[in-house]
């Protein structure tokens, strides 16, 4: 595994642990040798985990559509950075750069990569890993959610199964390099 492609919020939350947590992960990412790509921005969680990265020797690659870079401006000593025209091209640009997944706690955008990432993955699009780093019990609403979902017949257990979680970096990362697509 040579990129992890990490989503999560471009505002910080409203607990530190979010910012330590994303801390980790790029320390961790660093002690495996993984680059980071993500989006972008030197702003939240998104800029705490980039700049992580980047201080201890390693390479990050930003992902950032053009109508963003006034509201977010990107992180200016990333490795390299790819400006695209929309959203959709992002996600796309950020998979293709990509050997797996991570969402760390964010808000709408970071569901919306999110669900697509798990999508393209039940749709055999790719076979990549895709974990969630549940700082702080941050997705145990979701993961209720998507447990319901499957009970009530709407996702299957093949498409829970896709997603690898843990509250560890350390851990989440060790999934995911093992990881056997269904």
């Amino acid at each position: 595994m040579q990129r992890i492609c990490v989503y999560c919020g471009s505002g910080l939350g409203a607990r530190k642990e979010y910012t330590k947590g994303a801390r980790l992960l790029g320390k961790e990412l660093i002690k495996n040798e993984i680059q980071l790509v993500y989006g972008g921005s030197s702003t939240g969680l998104m800029g705490e985990i980039s700049n992580e990265v980047l201080k201890n020797g390693g390479k990050v690659i930003g992902v950032i559509p053009k109508m963003l870079l006034l509201n977010e401006p990107p992180n200016k000593n990333l490795t390299e950075l790819i400006q695209v025209e929309n959203m959709s091209e992002r996600k796309e640009k950020m998979s293709d750069l990509s050997d797996g997944f991570i969402a760390l706690p964010g808000g709408l955008g970071t569901y919306e990569e999110l669900f697509d990432t798990i999508s393209w993955a039940r749709l055999k699009i790719h076979k990549k890993p895709i974990g969630l780093l549940n700082i702080e019990h941050f997705f145990d609403p979701l993961l209720d959610m998507l447990e319901n979902s499957c009970r009530e017949g709407f996702i299957s257990e093949l498409s829970l199964k896709l997603l690898l979680v843990s509250n560890n970096a350390h851990e989440l990362i060790n999934n995911m390099k093992t990881y056997k697509p269904y």
